[in-house]
């Protein structure tokens, strides 16, 4: 498999800041996310801009300063300053705490039909509301839409995506209006004309967007 795991990792969250070194069961965010990469056996980096994450993972955490508005241009960044040369890469966010093989394996087969890929899972009825969980909505295996606001309806769309090489050369710079109003990096790729392939996958995890899901988290897995 020609293809690499990266994980970025910023650590001025808005919502969490220093979120990748915040502990689950005394573990650091971004050293579990991590381990369950590399369990893959596929090439796994995490991208970042701070000594402290670098100092958590070791060698394998690339340093870049730049300062990326989003996941996908930090990837694009560390794919075109030649860090890596890969095929294929998938991009884990790093506050999926508990993504699983199955999850990184059906974003890998998305990219056979498309050349950037995503997955989704059922909704709880509980996060339909909630703007820090993302919706989507598709045809089939094809995502039309993502939304924070959008309720009653949608799938649950989960933080990890799939590109061939040329694909993440290409990720396009201008912003627009909708990407600026719901702080999705993935309708970029929409609004410039690229079709997002999509598998469904089994998920009953939390995602740690804010100190209240550390704590959601926590609760779960001390049951």
């Amino acid at each position: 498999m020609n293809a690499a795991i990266l994980i970025p990792a910023r650590w001025a969250s808005t919502r969490f800041p220093g979120k990748p070194l915040a502990t689950l069961n005394g573990v650091p965010l971004i050293k579990r996310v991590y381990d369950i990469c590399k369990s893959t056996d596929i090439d796994t980096y995490v991208l970042s801009d701070n000594q402290e994450i670098y100092n958590v993972i070791g060698p394998n955490c690339i340093l870049d300063y730049t300062p990326y508005n989003n996941g996908t241009e930090r990837c694009q960044g560390a794919h075109k300053k030649g860090f890596f040369n890969y095929k294929y890469y998938i991009n884990v966010q790093g506050d999926m705490a508990d993504v699983t093989q199955e999850i990184i394996s059906a974003t890998y087969v998305a990219l056979k039909t498309c050349e950037v890929s995503t997955v989704y899972t059922t909704m709880p009825k509980e996060k339909q509301d909630d703007p820090n969980t993302v919706k989507m909505v598709r045809a089939d295996n094809r995502a039309l839409w993502f939304g924070r606001g959008m309720t009653g309806y949608g799938d649950w769309h989960l933080g990890i995506y799939g590109y061939s090489a040329e694909a993440l050369e290409q990720y396009p710079k201008t912003v627009s209006q909708e990407e600026e109003i719901e702080k999705l990096e993935q309708i970029r790729w929409l609004k410039n004309g690229w079709q997002i392939g999509c598998n469904s996958v089994q998920y009953k995890g939390i995602e740690i967007n804010t100190p209240e899901d550390l704590e959601e988290w926590h609760n779960k897995n001390s049951q």
